[in-house]
């Protein structure tokens, strides 16, 4: 396997996103920005998601056989025992972040995704399969219904904001709710996952939210124009790409919000993409 990655960060904090990879075995995190978790954990959402990511991989790289989501969980549950006794980890707004793997074994691919974090199984002879989940987008959408019609900036918009905030909190890690890496090893468990024979793939990409923004919410392309794009130019053609659209208005057109740290790791089965980055 022949691993290829960019990152741009979107912000002024330091970049949230981590990739990395071992033989066999690629990750990508997508750390949550919450405002006022600096209050809460003196270490900070990069620290979180870099943390977790290098102990995953390290599992990854140590043991091929164990299922990646009880490797998933047992990195959990280290990084948590790290700042347990320093930090006020149960908090909700706690550092957290999404996850997804891709591991080869044996004559399969084994896909892990928790949280709104993408994976794209490029085929040999098919459409793309996109792997990713859903759950924290349905409950969004769900708690900002009570904030449709209402003015922004008034006071009724923000007291309702802050019940919205509030409720989205309430469903994090929660049956019924969304699942997202934290302190509770138990979220693993929640993961979408899945398989696929090697001999179907030609590779697999890895998308942090920020950078998965090129298909969905600003429609520059599809899945399939994505994978081509990258298998010719590199990941770093699709930030490219993302950045120029946010600079003439992009996100604000689609009420996004600011730019995303954005991340992408491309695992090559065929030896074709571009290695510029």
């Amino acid at each position: 396997m022949r691993f290829v990655s960019a990152t741009s960060p979107g912000h002024g904090r330091p970049n949230e996103d981590f990739v990395g990879d071992v033989p066999g075995a690629a990750v990508l995190l997508d750390g949550a920005g919450i405002r006022g978790s600096e209050a809460i954990c003196r270490h900070g959402v990069a620290w979180y998601s870099h943390r977790l990511g290098a102990t995953l991989l390290a599992r990854l790289g140590r043991d091929g056989e164990t299922s990646l989501v009880a490797a998933l969980a047992d990195s959990i549950d280290e990084v948590a025992g790290r700042h347990r006794h320093t930090c006020d980890i149960a908090n909700p707004s706690s550092p957290q972040s999404t996850v997804s793997i891709v591991r080869l074994t044996g004559d399969r691919a084994d896909v892990l995704v928790l949280g709104d974090v993408y994976v794209v199984l490029d085929m040999v002879d098919a459409l793309p399969q996109v792997v990713t989940d859903t759950r924290e987008v349905s409950v969004r959408r769900e708690c900002t219904a009570a904030l449709h019609g209402v003015p922004a900036g008034t006071r009724e918009y923000e007291q309702r904001k802050q019940s919205v905030i509030d409720a989205l909190r309430a469903r994090r890690n929660q049956p019924g709710g969304y699942w997202i890496a934290k302190d509770d090893p138990r979220a693993a468990m929640e993961a979408v996952t899945g398989s696929v024979p090697i001999e179907q793939l030609r590779g697999a990409a890895l998308l942090s939210n920020g950078a998965g923004r090129i298909v969905d919410p600003y429609q520059l392309c599809e899945w399939p124009t994505v994978l081509q794009v990258i298998r010719a130019h590199g990941p770093h053609e699709i930030l490219r790409r993302i950045r120029e659209a946010e600079a003439v208005g992009a996100g604000s057109r689609e009420g996004v919000g600011e730019p995303d740290d954005a991340t992408i790791a491309y695992c090559d089965l065929v030896g074709r993409v571009s290695i510029r980055a």
